[in-house]
């Protein structure tokens, strides 16, 4: 293989595989060549990917000295996906006549969903996670892409236990949105106990749904380390849980229309670890 097919080949395995570690040696043993080769490949990829702005390459050194690709979402890049969600949430035929607003087309495009979950991977690279939590359903695709850019499992939360899942742990919480007692479980395969996790939610608005999901976490003696949610509704403050990342902020303008704010505090919380 030819040095620009090998480098393409070696490139296309990183950032397929994000946050996931390789050795050089299993470079080398692939594609026949030497360590000294490949070592000098990864110095090519390193320059192309953060001249690219599309993140960086970690490299440990010693004799099973390895690398990874670690994504990375410039300020610009940031910007311009939140402008996108922002536009898509504003639509106005989105409001439905009961109040509520349509969401699934944007919180299961790949596109929207893959642009919110790489800003949580960047600001939550360092919380040093073990595990992605969410709740079904509506907030799966970006906790999905969320867990694959940190390299971590996901764990859904279903509504109500199901024979497929084995033996449960379900607790009741209370749903503002529903204004009711709702029922959540997980099965009890699905975490150790001790797991750090990072709660993904789609929308909030009192924050019932997540603070389930915390005690849920306290049943496996497992804790949060990190809460991203893509919509907050009525302000962030008088919310049932606190420490936790929106990326857009929901409220009605004088004329009861719909509003959609690009959190203020967003950008200032990406720099890189």
């Amino acid at each position: 293989m030819k040095k620009i097919e090998r480098v393409c080949a070696i490139t296309h395995i990183l950032t397929e595989h994000p946050n996931r570690d390789y050795s050089l040696g299993t470079f080398a043993e692939a594609f026949g060549c030497a360590r000294s080769s490949i070592s000098e490949d990864i110095k090519l990829i390193r320059r192309s990917i953060e001249e690219g702005g599309l993140g960086y390459l970690e490299t440990t050194a010693g004799v099973k000295g390895g690398v990874r690709y670690v994504p990375y979402i410039t300020d610009a890049e940031a910007a311009k996906v939140l402008g996108g969600l922002k536009a898509a949430f504003e639509e106005p035929e989105r409001v439905l006549g009961s109040g509520f607003l349509y969401t699934s087309d944007i919180l299961f495009s790949p596109e929207l969903a893959k642009g919110a979950a790489r800003i949580f991977a960047r600001h939550f690279a360092s919380a040093e996670a073990e595990m992605v939590v969410t709740v079904e359903t509506k907030g799966i695709g970006v906790a999905l892409f969320t867990a694959e850019l940190l390299d971590l499992p996901l764990a859904v939360l279903r509504r109500e236990s199901r024979v497929s899942e084995g033996s449960t742990v379900s607790i009741n919480y209370f749903s503002g949105s529903a204004d009711r007692i709702q029922q959540m479980s997980l099965s009890k395969r699905a975490m150790k106990p001790g797991t750090r996790c990072i709660i993904i939610d789609d929308i909030m608005r009192g924050g019932g749904s997540i603070k389930g999901i915390e005690d849920m976490l306290a049943e496996f003696d497992a804790s949060a380390v990190g809460i991203g949610v893509v919509v907050v509704a009525g302000g962030t403050g008088g919310k049932k849980i606190g420490n936790y990342l929106p990326l857009l902020l929901m409220s009605e303008d004088a004329d009861k229309k719909l509003r959609m704010d690009i959190n203020p505090e967003l950008m200032a919380k990406g720099q890189r670890a």
